[in-house]
């Protein structure tokens, strides 16, 4: 773990309102993470679920019942006030979409931390890769599928994915970036046939804003931590509380630069 200097101006800027935005792009040689956060009573079965899901939801950190702070990769960080924006779910419905969560956080809850592809996109620029929504400024597309997760108690539901726009001769390179993060979603599950997902339109995704596709590239999808999202419009928990869709929480651990080297 390298120093977190970076990261914590991050957590400041986010903890007086100064940063809102998508957090693709920021903060490049951290890893990003989405959040889930549950009451106690459900905890344990959303443990399950991610171990079942780990392409998914691979956990970063697990905190302590009603600690806001994750102390083993972000001393020194609020997970209720330290990401740009919020979403709240009760009883599967979303409720609000707040910058902290002051007023809604409880002595009982749990939060999860979930490695996000944010951590890997720098690397795929490092090896040559383009990233075509870091290059217009816009949140990166994700989808809900037609692919089910494994469910776990009352945690079940469908697969959601992110989509980058590889040039097809760079497709390999991206693979090879992504598959040495298996903490962050690791390598594609699909690359090409968006249909073969369930996915009718590219061009609309459920969350996000539409892709930018150039002449020659081909669609890859990654597995996507806002998949507990979808699950909890299913599994309609009494209380769920995750990132909003593309903003993330930057935690302390630095990365390792890519080993893939452009050509």
């Amino acid at each position: 773990m390298g120093s977190t200097d970076v990261a914590s101006a991050v957590w400041q800027r986010c903890r007086t309102g100064e940063f809102t935005g998508p957090t693709t792009g920021l903060a490049p040689g951290y890893v990003q993470a989405n959040l889930a956060i549950l009451p106690r009573a459900d905890a344990f079965d959303f443990l399950r679920f991610c171990q079942r899901n780990p392409k998914p939801c691979p956990i970063v950190e697990v905190t302590d019942v009603g600690d806001p702070v994750p102390h083993l990769t972000s001393p020194g960080a609020d997970l209720r006030t330290d990401l740009p924006r919020y979403r709240v779910y009760r009883g599967g419905e979303l409720v609000a979409e707040p910058t902290d969560l002051l007023d809604v956080w409880r002595d009982d809850l749990v939060s999860f931390l979930i490695g996000c592809s944010f951590t890997f996109e720098h690397g795929l620029l490092e090896a040559g890769v383009p990233v075509r929504h870091l290059e217009a400024g816009r949140n990166v597309p994700m989808y809900r599928t037609n692919q089910r997760c494994i469910p776990a108690g009352r945690f079940d539901g469908p697969l959601v994915v992110s989509m980058r726009s590889i040039p097809a001769d760079l497709v390999s390179r991206a693979v090879t970036v992504s598959a040495t993060r298996p903490d962050v979603h690791g390598a594609p599950i699909s690359i090409g046939s968006p249909e073969a997902l369930g996915i009718a339109d590219v061009n609309h995704p459920e969350w996000g804003d539409p892709p930018v596709v150039e002449p020659g590239d081909i669609p890859v999808f990654w597995a996507c931590g806002v998949t507990p999202q979808a699950v909890a419009l299913e599994a309609r928990p009494e209380l769920m509380i995750t990132h909003a869709p593309g903003h993330m929480f930057v935690t302390g651990i630095a990365t390792t630069p890519s080993s893939v080297e452009p050509h």
